[in-house]
């Protein structure tokens, strides 16, 4: 039987712990790869790289390769390149992403785009997607291969989903779900999936893609409930970013579907950038309240979150089933 998320209620709060104890060697392996393979004999690219690489991130999706291969019990190293793989896959989307949008922050620092200049950040993105696609060719398996150049491909369609989204009041919920189901969620499902893969365990392969899909959604609902809610010391990029972005986000998207007329016209001008001040962003969050979306973004989460936890049901209770189950829990409650 598995667990239910609203067990998190009344004991100590979730956190990454149990995961990051489960893969910890590991990860070291993991970690020298990055650093082996970030290299270049042209010194910006570590230099930049290294700015984002070494900036504090959680390395979330590398560890969920590393821990689906224990739930699994391989024994095996390939997993480690291709862990690596998957983190150069998400730093070359970071790098992008914060050309595309501007960014000021990224984990907490001074975005690499504002520091080395635009034309350097995507240059030493596109340097890591090469250096990705290297790792899985030596890993030699076509299977896998496909799985992370199909995430790869989809997290670009997604990224160009969301730009052609942009300020545009009148995107569906259910677009923005296909957006983040392929910018956020696809890398997730790759990076669990192949797992499986090495383990040479395909009947567990849909199991892990769902885990990771399900994990990925229930993420990015969080982070976009907190982009309104918390600060920027606490999430390592500013508060209210999507708000001045223009971003049709799920707490928009039901406040604006929620709100009468006089309140429709608000969000419509503040997603168009005509209201995107401090005072309107106080605005903003108000309706939010009194709409309740942002709580109804959270448990939009917590759905998601328990289907990733009952995909992985079936496997029998371990320390790297405990530690899955955990960090799903520890996404959720990133909100509180």
């Amino acid at each position: 039987m598995s667990a239910t998320i609203h067990n998190i209620a009344g004991r100590r709060p979730p956190s990454l712990d149990p995961i990051l104890s489960l893969v910890a060697s590991d990860m070291n392996r993991v970690n020298a790869v990055i650093l082996d393979r970030m290299q270049s004999e042209i010194p910006l690219i570590p230099e930049l790289a290294g700015h984002l690489i070494a900036g504090g991130g959680k390395r979330m999706r590398p560890m969920l390769t590393l821990a689906c291969a224990k739930l699994l019990g391989y024994l095996g190293d390939r997993h480690h390149k291709l862990a690596a793989a998957v983190e150069f896959i998400h730093t070359a989307t970071l790098l992008h992403d914060d050309v595309v949008d501007g960014s000021d922050m990224r984990r907490g620092k001074t975005a690499a785009n504002l520091i080395f200049g635009n034309p350097a950040a995507v240059l030493v993105g596109d340097f890591l997607f090469s250096r990705s696609f290297e790792l899985m060719v030596e890993d030699g398996s076509l299977k896998v291969l496909k799985i992370l150049s199909h995430a790869s491909a989809v997290i670009a369609e997604g990224e160009v989903h969301q730009l052609t989204a942009q300020r545009r009041i009148e995107t569906s919920e259910e677009r923005y779900l296909d957006i983040i189901g392929a910018k956020t969620a696809a890398l997730f499902a790759a990076a669990c999936k192949i797992a499986a893969v090495v383990a040479e365990r395909e009947a567990d392969e849909n199991a892990l893609d769902s885990y990771g899909r399900n994990l990925g959604i229930a993420f990015q609902l969080v982070d976009d409930a907190i982009d309104y809610t918390s600060d920027g010391a606490t999430m390592g990029k500013e508060s209210g970013d999507d708000f001045r972005e223009g971003k049709m986000t799920l707490p928009v998207i039901l406040a604006h579907s929620r709100s009468d007329e006089a309140e429709k016209a608000f969000w419509r001008q503040a997603m168009l950038g005509n209201r995107n001040g401090p005072d309107d962003l106080e605005q903003a969050k108000g309706l939010l309240q009194k709409y309740h979306t942002v709580d109804d973004t959270i448990e939009r989460a917590r759905h998601y979150g328990q289907r990733a936890i009952d995909a992985i049901g079936h496997f029998p209770a371990s320390d790297a089933k405990a530690a899955l189950t955990e960090t799903v829990e520890f996404a959720i409650a990133r909100a509180y």
